[in-house]
């Protein structure tokens, strides 16, 4: 989570991203899996996880970036 917040997105924000997402991929540097979402407050963001069991996800890192226009 650490890293997220060093990109100014909080644990609330990573957690709407998730409830809210509208995109999913696999990253091509890292090969996890990331999700593209908006916040509640409009912010458009990337968030890169890690899939720990069935139940748990950890965030490795998070981006605000342009919304995809072709997902």
């Amino acid at each position: 989570m650490q890293h997220c917040e060093d990109h100014g997105i909080s644990k609330n924000e990573v957690e709407e991203v998730l409830d809210n997402l509208d995109d999913l991929d696999i990253s091509r540097s890292s090969g996890h899996p990331i999700v593209f979402g908006e916040t509640n407050s409009g912010r458009y963001l990337m968030v890169v996880f890690e899939v720990v069991d069935e139940d748990t996800i950890y965030p490795i890192t998070a981006y605000e970036v342009d919304k995809r226009l072709d997902p």
